[in-house]
């Protein structure tokens, strides 16, 4: 705890999502005055069930709509921005890509050219990007001078909006950051089609554990609350250690390929000998994808808290919560 976001008027998008809730909430608890971009009402979201909406300020709209940003920055005299909204699902990239660009390219470029129009009353911005935004490397672990090269729709997205960053970082001195992390995991994502809540899911409803790849691709794993930890120390420093236009990997240092993952919830779970389907039949996604975050632990001094199995078992527990389980 400590007094920097104090009376702050900070702006989170996506406030109603995964990381977007666990970020506001945190900053609520640090007296933040928190101002929130909703797009869609979501009654089972953590945002609406916890009644966090009636502790910020939120506003209905998209990141598509210029004016509606640039109102926000202004009215509201913002200093810290949080875009950590978007389209995160690679399958739905996938069925949709213009969707998701114009979510993921076009919004990143409409609230970073708003938060140029005022500055420097906005004396921060953090910017979520993506491991995906990689690509496929023949080096790994990704460092953050690795070379930004998707080639699917939603990592194509996040290599442009990084690029997109660094435009307004380099050419209007804009003060941002630039994250890419693993894959997040903890209580409240309700993309059932990730692999941790999808593998809960399953076992708690005593439905089968299907598996889209070959179980084969490996992937680092982050869990939500050492997340939001992260996102707040690099903007709480990128003003004071000059970090502007910096990137920074984020990670759990947990290599594991799909298999592996869904076998170590099955085991926390106690149910060693669940059956798992692999259907072996995704398209268009990295095959292995880890990431240093050796420029963290220097610069920042953060490395995750949470080990994979108190991380797993604090998520298991909250979904037996969640759905009424216990």
């Amino acid at each position: 705890m400590t007094d920097f976001w104090k009376m702050k008027n900070v702006f989170v998008t996506g406030c109603t999502g995964f990381l977007g809730y666990w970020l506001t909430e945190y900053l609520v608890r640090q007296g933040a005055n928190v101002i929130g971009l909703v797009r869609d009402f979501v009654p089972q979201s953590s945002f609406y069930r916890s009644k966090l909406n009636e502790k910020i300020t939120v506003v209905r709209g998209g990141l598509e709509d210029y004016f509606l940003l640039e109102r926000i920055l202004n009215e509201h005299e913002i200093d810290t921005v949080f875009h950590v909204a978007a389209q995160t699902i690679v399958e739905i990239a996938n069925r949709n890509p213009l969707s998701t660009f114009e979510t993921n390219i076009k919004g990143t470029w409409n609230l970073l050219e708003a938060c140029r129009r005022n500055h420097p009353l906005v004396k921060r911005v953090v910017v979520a990007s993506s491991d995906k935004a990689y690509g496929t490397q023949e080096r790994l672990p990704y460092t953050e001078d690795s070379p930004l090269k998707g080639a699917h729709p939603y990592d194509v997205s996040k290599t442009c909006a990084d690029l997109i960053a660094y435009t307004f970082f380099n050419t209007y001195q804009l003060p941002l950051c630039i994250t890419r992390c693993g894959n997040f995991y903890g209580g409240g994502d309700l993309n059932f089609n990730r692999i941790v809540c999808g593998t809960i899911r399953a076992v708690l409803h005593n439905k089968p554990i299907i598996i889209r790849s070959d179980g084969t691709p490996k992937r680092d794993y982050l869990y939500i609350k050492d997340a939001v930890l992260a996102y707040v120390v690099l903007a709480e420093k990128l003003e004071q250690g000059n970090l502007a236009g910096e990137a920074f990997n984020f990670s759990g240092g947990n290599l594991l390929s799909v298999l592996d993952i869904t076998n170590k919830i099955l085991e926390l779970m106690g149910k060693k000998d669940y059956p798992v389907k692999i259907l072996n039949q995704s398209k268009g996604e990295i095959k292995d994808q880890y990431l240093s975050i050796e420029k963290a632990k220097k610069i920042l001094n953060w490395s995750p808290i949470y080990s994979l199995e108190d991380g797993l078992r604090e998520t298991i527990e909250w979904y037996h919560s969640f759905f009424g389980l216990k």
